[in-house]
């Protein structure tokens, strides 16, 4: 069974062209998608962003919410579906209440079962080791309890966010694992932990390895 994450570096949801292509990923015919809108606080605006983004495809949709918790068994319900997708937010909260209720786990044992796990700016950096965040201040900064599902760290909105770049060199000098920088807009993809390609939604999206010697260029290809 391939093992698939697909991390997008910002608004995954506003270029059908990465919805299509993630649901192209799932194992069955006729997916079913998961949303997890934890790390906006089970925000509703995002929650109706995602089903009018999923609506008109040929899928099945659902949403775990855990602020207001309805689902006793969230093992199965991850691993009945054959994407999860989750949303933007603060990321390092999202963590801590996934362990809470035992997302995480969850979480592990679907990938392992092929679910494709997929998701932006929160939803980019949980699958990594680590990355950099705006979770804890105004300002960003590091945050090294990832999921680690992948290797190394990512840097999400790295066109739309001025600081981004300058403040992933500074903590990957500081010890940060080196990584790589999405732009919004663009999504790797990654089988068995092996990274396989780079798409993008808009025409100009770019992707970095980044590391202490600086940036590295990745190829892109556009939808």
């Amino acid at each position: 069974m391939t093992r698939r994450i697909v991390p997008c570096g910002g608004r995954e949801l506003w270029y059908p062209q990465l919805i299509d292509y993630v649901l192209s990923l799932a194992k069955r015919e006729r997916p079913k998608v998961l949303f997890l809108p934890t790390a906006s606080g089970d925000g509703e605006v995002y929650i109706r962003l995602f089903r009018m983004a999923f609506g008109r495809r040929a899928c099945d949709l659902d949403v775990l919410e855990l602020f207001s918790r309805t689902v006793d068994d969230i093992d199965a319900l991850i691993r009945d579906h054959d994407v999860v997708m989750v949303g933007g937010g603060n990321t390092a909260n999202m963590l801590a209440i996934w362990r809470l209720h035992g997302v995480d786990r969850a979480l592990r044992a679907a990938y392992d079962a092929g679910t494709v796990l997929t998701g932006w700016s929160a939803g980019c950096i949980c699958w990594f080791e680590g990355g950099t965040t705006d979770s804890f201040t105004p300002e960003l900064g590091p945050l090294r309890d990832g999921l680690g599902f992948l290797k190394g760290s990512a840097s999400p909105h790295y066109d739309s966010e001025a600081r981004r770049p300058m403040v992933y060199a500074r903590e990957i000098a500081a010890g940060l694992a080196p990584g790589i920088a999405l732009d919004d807009g663009v999504a790797a993809r990654y089988e068995d932990e092996r990274l396989v390609e780079i798409v993008s939604g808009p025409k100009g999206g770019r992707a970095f390895m980044v590391d202490r010697d600086g940036e590295h260029p990745l190829a892109v290809r556009v939808l």
